[in-house]
């Protein structure tokens, strides 16, 4: 008698148990996936729960639970969205909880337009162009100052102003 042994589902099952390797992120998405691992943590402590009880409640196991609080990479959405929705959470993280600080003088590489509604506006005459570099942008709120409109530019845009006037060495603000 020989022993026929089928490596092929052996090693098929041992691939599916065994935990993912994590991927290659980035700093910032590595401070988000720890800020809302803190966060989940801190809700089920809120909560009084145990790590058994609210992992079972979510259909996972008490590690991958342990996992998703250390804010690692390698688990699924799908289970991430289950420890969220158990402990009544949702996935959004303030800026501020990821990094500690504010954006104020800080300026993108590329400017969207469509974030900027008064800056869209004087840039009616760029045609098929959604994004715009920071001097474009600058230019454009200097061609076009006398039609800007303050009061009804959003906060974000204000800030953008601001930091490109700082940037390109406009002190005032000449309107």
């Amino acid at each position: 008698m020989f022993l026929i042994i089928d490596y092929f589902n052996i090693l098929y099952i041992m691939r599916n148990t065994m935990p993912a390797k994590n991927p290659k992120i980035t700093r910032e998405t590595a401070n988000r996936l720890s800020a809302l691992g803190g966060r989940i943590r801190a809700q089920r402590k809120k909560l009084k729960l145990n790590a058994t009880v609210a992992a079972e409640a979510a259909g996972m196991s008490r590690i991958t639970w342990y996992r998703i609080e250390k804010g690692e990479p390698a688990v699924t959405m799908g289970a991430w969205f289950n420890a969220v929705t158990v402990l009544g959470l949702t996935l959004d993280i303030p800026e501020t909880e990821i990094t500690g600080t504010d954006r104020r003088g800080w300026i993108p590489a590329r400017i969207r337009l469509a974030d900027y509604p008064e800056l869209e506006k004087l840039a009616w005459h760029v045609r098929g162009a959604d994004i715009l570099s920071a001097r474009e942008a600058m230019d454009i709120y200097e061609r076009n100052q006398r039609h800007l409109d303050l009061d009804a530019m959003t906060p974000e845009e204000v800030q953008l102003l601001d930091a490109l006037r700082i940037a390109f060495g406009l002190s005032g603000k000449e309107t």
